[in-house]
């Protein structure tokens, strides 16, 4: 299951990132992936937002981030006793703004929408045949 917020690149009318997921996540893993978005205002109730990035805040309290590299060496370097190690890479490439998926593309997805929140929550499915090697890295 991923709990994400409803805005930015993985908003739940965003069709790149059900295509991406759907590619990248359950084609590539063999996974099912069930997807609850919050709804607009209620991010602040996803558990992440409380074990991570407040943890990230006090490591960078203070220093200004002027560029990628600090502000990646400073969310790589956040560590706790209880053990979180945070990993972080910084992608460039990829989610090009004005990047289009197909309405043929959008049929090819296995995506079921739940009976309750439909636009909400929906649960990806593995296309058959289309189990790949995966290496996954999770927080």
């Amino acid at each position: 299951m991923i709990l994400v917020d409803a805005g930015g690149s993985n908003s739940c009318r965003s069709r790149v990132w059900k295509a991406q997921l759907q590619a990248q996540l359950c084609d590539a893993c063999g996974l099912e992936v069930t997807v609850c978005h919050y709804p607009t205002g209620c991010s602040q109730w996803n558990p992440i937002e409380h074990r991570l990035f407040s943890h990230i805040s006090i490591n960078w309290a203070g220093v200004p981030l002027r560029t990628f590299e600090t502000m990646l060496s400073y969310i790589a370097g956040t560590v706790t006793k209880p053990g979180l190690k945070v990993r972080a890479v910084l992608k460039r490439s990829g989610n090009e703004i004005g990047e289009r998926i197909s309405h043929a593309l959008m049929r090819s997805l296995n995506l079921k929408t739940d009976a309750v929140c439909p636009m909400w929550h929906y649960t990806l499915r593995p296309r058959n045949g289309s189990r790949q090697k995966c290496h996954v890295v999770c927080c």
